[in-house]
Order: C-alpha cells, then structure tokens, then sequence
C-alpha cells in the first residue's frame, strides 16, 4: 500500500494521536538543526556549543552565553511551516491530543497548537533568577547585552539549558499523553536526546508512525516514511 495512503488511513481511524517531535520539525521554517553537518553543535567558537548552553556556563558568563543565545536559538520571525499547521488542524479536530516537542522555538503555539508540551522549555518565557518576575520574548529581543530585571537580577530564558532537569509539570503531561494515545507520530528527531526520547516507552497503543529524513532502527514501528516531515504532513487529507 501506498505510504501516505496507509498513513491517512491510520490517522482516519485512530482516536488519539500525540505526536512527538523533534528539531526537524523546524528546519522547513529555516531554523537549524542541533547535530547535522551544519547544525549549531557544528559552529566554531571559542567554547564548545554544548558547553556554551549549559547551567554552568550561564551562570559564570551570561555576556557570552546571550551572544551565542541570541545568534543560534532567537528566530522570532521565522514562520510555522506546514507540519506545525497541520498538527494544529488535527488537534482543532480533536484528533491530535498534544504535541510534544523538543524544540524551544514556540512555533507550534504560533501555528496555533493548544496542548503543547515543551520538554525543552521555550523561548518564548522568561524569568528573573533574582525575583522571578515574567519577561516576554519580544522584551529580550528589545535588551541589548544581558538582560536585567528592574530589581537588577539577570533573566533567564525558560529553556532547559545542560547540567538542568526537565521540567517535572511537562514529564508528567507528556506520560499521560503518551500512555493515553493509540497512535504516536515521531517527527524530525534522531531519538538521541535522552531523558526526552526515553518517554516513548510510555506508549502502549497500536501504532507507531516514523516520519524522518534518516531512517532509524527502532522497534515496533507500524510505518515509517523517510522524507522531509512538512512535505509528508501536509498530505494528510482532514
């Protein structure tokens, strides 16, 4: 059977769908990618960029943290792309139940997504580490430097950052969904990032869709299409 036939039959016929994605997910809307050939871990900088995007290094150098924050992870003006407004269709629908994702770049939210779980964090949230005072993304974009709070503490970006745990409140939503849905749809991720990809193990239902560019050696999977995942989504008929 045709691969896009079978996967728009799955989705017809299934209840409750989670999908779970990755970076890839983002690369269609010109946001690179963390691991491929020219992806953020590739740039050359005076500290690794793993290291650079750690807990660590925030706290002893926020100037360069932010420098490098602001060139690799800020794309305030990219647009959604046809996945994210097609998993925002199906969840309008109330086929698609929640959209987990990895990405910190808030375009699901921007295409309109209700239930998304950021295991990541967000760019789009931050805080004080001084007070915990709320800051906007468009009021970082408009500091220059480090951002300060007015009670002159520093802001931090609500993304996880390395050597910092996943939020507890998106692990718990993200198990239940998983644990819930009787189709799972993985997009654009190498499945690598642990603990985040271990929550797949959660799922119990009875499919698992695999939509990447690199074929992955995973178990159980029900079907997989290896292509571009905005080129793949925007053919599910609604």
């Amino acid at each position: 059977m045709d691969k896009i036939k079978n996967l728009n039959n799955i989705v017809k016929n299934s209840k409750y769908i989670v999908f779970f994605g990755g970076a890839g997910v983002s690369t269609g809307s010109g946001i690179p990618d963390f691991r491929s050939e020219n992806g953020i871990f590739s740039l050359k900088e005076e500290s690794p960029p793993e290291e650079i995007l750690s807990h660590n290094f925030f706290l002893k150098h926020p100037d360069l943290f932010y420098d490098f924050y602001r060139k690799t992870l800020l794309h305030p003006k990219a647009p959604y792309n046809a996945c994210h407004a097609k998993l925002a269709q199906l969840e309008q629908l109330g086929i698609l139940k929640a959209v987990i994702t990895q990405n910190i770049d808030g375009l699901h939210e921007k295409a309109g997504s209700k239930e998304v779980i950021n295991l990541h964090g967000t760019i789009l949230d931050n805080h004080c580490v001084k007070c915990g005072k709320y800051y906007s993304l468009e009021e970082i974009m408009n500091m220059e430097g480090i951002p300060y709070c007015s009670c002159s503490g520093i802001i931090k970006p609500d993304v996880v950052l390395y050597g910092e745990a996943l939020p507890e409140d998106a692990i718990k939503r993200a198990i239940y969904h998983i644990a819930m849905a009787d189709t799972i749809i993985i997009g654009g991720t190498s499945l690598k990032v642990y603990p985040a990809a271990g929550l797949l193990e959660y799922f119990n239902g009875e499919n698992v869709i695999l939509i990447n560019k690199d074929h992955l050696k995973l178990a159980n999977i029900t079907l997989e299409i290896n292509d571009k995942i905005e080129d793949v989504m925007k053919k599910i008929e609604l």
